[in-house]
């Protein structure tokens, strides 16, 4: 199935988004056409902000693949990041039980916050994958800043293979440490594993939540 963008060209329509379009659904004969639409960051599970959808934003978010709201003040469909460049990638959305809230799940593209700050609510707002989510930003920050003296930094300098290498050697240390019913190295040695297929993954241009999403569809 492919959809047309505003630039005339076609894309492919993922099953997420197929799925989606249950949520056009929703009740728009309440609160003025306007619902409140919760956006939670789809790797993180952190409530990143609280805008407003009428029929025509939520076909608009379908469309172009990035979170679109009515704006109450411009009077008019507002693409989130549409200035700033900080949008809000399109993943998938799913109504309430009274069909007049609509949660959004987005990938975002910097901070959510006209403020600088990651969500509408503070830094410190605690995601569901906790600080995993934190640690995922702080890699992607290393690998786009490249900071000297940062050991995320040299490996991303080192190169693919050295960064599958630790990955490698991270998961032989594990698996020796629970041979030797070691609670305590087990937990450090996981640490380590995480943390460097964490940074593999990056260096991929990919991220946890790509096995998530496989995860689930093997669970469905």
């Amino acid at each position: 199935m492919e959809n047309e963008n505003k630039a005339g060209q076609s894309r492919e329509v993922s099953g997420a988004e197929r799925r989606a379009a249950d949520w056009l659904d929703a009740d728009w004969n309440k609160a003025d056409g306007l619902l409140p639409a919760v956006i939670q960051d789809v790797r993180t599970g952190q409530i990143l902000m609280l805008g407003y959808m009428n029929r025509e934003a939520a076909e608009a978010t379908l469309e172009r693949g990035h979170v679109t709201f009515y704006s109450r003040s411009k009077q008019r469909l507002w693409t989130k990041g549409e200035t700033s460049g900080n949008r809000l990638g399109f993943v998938s959305a799913a109504l309430d039980c009274d069909r007049d809230t609509i949660l959004v799940q987005a990938v975002p593209a910097g901070p959510a916050c006209h403020t600088g700050a990651r969500t509408c609510f503070g830094d410190d707002l605690p995601g569901g994958a906790g600080f995993l989510g934190q640690l995922d930003s702080l890699i992607r920050q290393r690998r786009a800043e490249m900071p000297e003296g940062s050991y995320t930094t040299s490996l991303f300098s080192a190169g693919k293979a050295r960064v599958a290498q630790k990955v490698g050697e991270e998961g032989v240390e594990l698996a020796l440490a629970r041979m030797k019913d070691d609670s305590e190295e087990m937990a450090n040695e996981a640490a380590d594993l995480l943390y460097h297929l964490m940074v593999l993954l990056a260096d991929a241009d990919m991220s946890l939540e790509d096995a998530v999403a496989v995860l689930r569809a093997r669970h469905a």
